[in-house]
């Protein structure tokens, strides 16, 4: 009896010290708060990037398709309309001014909208708590939403691009430029949209937000015409017009001159980027609207 009563003891005490030894090993190992992913979890970012790329691709005919098929019916339309009777507009025939600004108006429409999407559908089906409660920072989400939303603008340029530089009398001059101005104008777009995604409560004020300040900037910054046919109040405006100098910068990189400031237009585009974009992090760091 007292051997069977000693061996149990034994056994007892062996499992309680087994599993306190275990219990440190995993408080060493796993500890609350702390990341074990180093400065930035790249495969988290990755992962969520790729999710959001293949969200619009699984659509394409809507994300990437309409917005293709809708600068070539401009095109179409205009140039069916004016012949050759329009004059050159920068030393270039007005077809390839418009194309290269179609192809940028497209660029900043779809950037937006698939930003400000993906975090409206998310707050509206409830799936942004997955992103938000997974071990990535808010700087990471932002990355993530911000690049996808420059890669679909991105995609649709390049696509229109090659059609246009098929059929027209269309060539890339500087094709370090042509990427530059895609890219910056996707990151300002893709963060911008953050915001209106995060700010919107419902898919009315999204609409509004896109159909009264989004298209109409869009259109109304260079896309059509030369700004030296402005009022001289209006084109002086239009050189503090973020918009004006994605489409102007873009077109810079087909025919080689430029409506408006290279420095200004730089300078302006690379400050409203980083501060649309460290406000779609602040926001998402504060959880704005999206934590009770």
């Amino acid at each position: 009896i007292i051997t069977s009563f000693f061996y149990c003891f034994l056994t007892i005490i062996k499992k309680k010290v087994y599993d306190l030894l275990l219990m440190v090993e995993l408080e060493k190992k796993y500890q609350i708060g702390v990341r074990r992913f180093g400065l930035i979890n790249w495969v988290g970012t990755f992962s969520l990037l790729k999710k959001e790329i293949l969200r619009f691709i699984t659509v394409s005919g809507q994300t990437l398709a309409g917005p293709i098929l809708t600068s070539i019916l401009f095109l179409t339309v205009i140039s069916l309309a004016i012949g050759d009777e329009r004059s050159n507009v920068l030393g270039v025939p007005y077809i390839q001014f418009l194309a290269s600004g179609l192809i940028m108006m497209q660029v900043i429409q779809q950037s937006f909208a698939h930003s400000s999407s993906s975090v409206m559908m998310g707050k509206m089906m409830g799936t942004i708590t997955d992103i938000i409660h997974s071990p990535l920072s808010a700087a990471e989400i932002t990355i993530a939403i911000t690049l996808a939303g420059a890669a679909r603008g991105l995609l649709i340029a390049l696509i229109s691009t090659i059609i246009f530089v098929i059929f027209l009398d269309l060539t890339i001059q500087s094709y370090f430029m042509w990427f530059f101005f895609l890219l910056i104008g996707g990151i300002f777009m893709g963060a911008a949209g953050i915001i209106a995604g995060l700010h919107a409560d419902k898919f009315d004020q999204m609409s509004t937000l896109t159909n009264f300040i989004i298209i109409p900037l869009s259109f109304l910054s260079g896309t059509f015409y030369s700004i030296d046919k402005l009022p001289h109040l209006l084109k002086s405006i239009s050189y503090y017009n973020p918009f004006f100098h994605m489409i102007d910068g873009f077109r810079y990189s087909f025919i080689g001159q430029l409506d408006g400031s290279f420095k200004i237009g730089i300078t302006l585009l690379i400050a409203v980027s980083f501060i649309t974009f460290y406000l779609a992090y602040y926001l998402f760091d504060k959880g704005y609207k999206i934590k009770s």
